[in-house]
């Protein structure tokens, strides 16, 4: 038979001044049998049609493991009248024991019109008391960036890799960031299980030696992820100390080493994972990370030319949105190496 499609409703339509009262109501329904759990706040800001009920989704999964308030936004911005719509629900999964059911509050919004405008006011004056706030922005940024909905941002989630002018995105996010908010890219979390598996080859001090002898680079990247190639690139020459030189070539990057030696990083793309494979030449061997051809994992080898590799097996990163976001919701402090990295390629994105 085939699999049932799972549904997820936007659950009970409320007025917009009695979303307080209506959250307090369902607790108390479900007293003895549901236990609230919120240890953020977690907006997510979206223009899509159709994408509370998508959004709502991708919540439902995340919070198995994250509890948090859920603010869910569907923004019309061109729609030529004025409409508010408000919902809540609670997202609740058995706990480890067995006994109660822990649950997550979502507030659903739909804004159409210049209504859109109220954002801050209208939606973020529903934030569970000081707990971080983390804010999932699923569009572009725009000018001029409204500085009544930044304050409130702790973290601001976004993915790269959707964008059509790298640098002009990363500037308006920056200029933000230089207040307080830590800048969170899902194209960046993507690269995680690929930048260990290369940095674990140097981990050792016996092996530095080796930086100042690579040559060149291959990193293969499915269509639409060049970005994702990019920021890797962009990682190891901010690592390394590397800084980027011009060029015209779409699929040819070029750095310059502290030695004033030219490397160059050559981008090919092919069908299969964001990042399916990355090559690193030295004088001395060959570093190679590539995705198995069975199961979620990478296999990492290094070599001498002619030696007989012997491959090892490491964990590979997921790419759908709800793993990313956990990997992203797991974690605290600034993105200081990736900050780095974006200043490294941002004219080359």
């Amino acid at each position: 038979m085939p699999a049932a499609t799972e549904t997820y409703s936007l659950g009970l339509p409320v007025e917009i001044g009695k979303i307080d009262s209506e959250l307090k109501k369902l607790w108390e329904q479900g007293e003895g049998a549901m236990t609230r759990a919120c240890l953020v706040n977690l907006a997510v800001y979206s223009e899509t049609p159709g994408s509370l009920e998508k959004n709502t989704q991708l919540i439902a999964k995340i919070t198995e493991n994250h509890a948090c308030r859920a603010i869910v936004i569907d923004a019309d911005c061109k729609a030529k009248e004025n409409r508010v719509e408000a919902w809540i629900s609670a997202h609740c999964h058995i706990s480890r024991a067995g006994s109660k059911q822990i649950c997550s509050e979502q507030i659903s919004f739909l804004l159409e019109g210049a209504c859109a405008a109220l954002l801050p006011s209208i939606v973020f004056s529903h934030l569970d008391s000081d707990l971080p706030f983390y804010l999932w922005w699923q569009e572009e940024f725009r000018e001029p960036m409204d500085p009544q909905l930044w304050a409130w941002v702790d973290r601001v989630i976004y993915d790269s890799q959707t964008w059509t002018n790298f640098a002009a995105q990363i500037r308006l996010a920056q200029q933000e960031a230089k207040q307080r908010i830590v800048l969170c890219d899902l194209n960046w979390t993507r690269l995680d299980k690929v930048r260990f598996a290369l940095a674990q080859f140097f981990d050792h001090p016996a092996s530095h030696h080796h930086f100042a002898k690579i040559e060149n680079a291959h990193i293969e990247f499915a269509p639409g992820f060049r970005s994702t190639a990019v920021l890797f690139a962009g990682w190891l020459a901010a690592q390394l100390n590397w800084r980027a030189a011009k060029t015209k070539a779409k699929y040819k990057l070029q750095f310059i080493s502290p030695a004033d030696r030219k490397i160059d990083v050559e981008l090919r793309e092919r069908a299969g994972e964001p990042i399916s494979q990355v090559t690193l030449n030295s004088r001395d061997g060959k570093f190679l990370i590539a995705h198995a051809k069975c199961g979620d994992l990478l296999e990492v080898s290094r070599g001498k030319p002619g030696e007989k590799r012997m491959p090892q097996s490491m964990p590979a990163g997921k790419n759908d949105p709800v793993s990313l976001m956990s990997e992203e919701l797991m974690r605290g402090g600034p993105h200081n190496v990736y900050l780095r990295a974006v200043n490294c390629v941002r004219d080359l994105l």
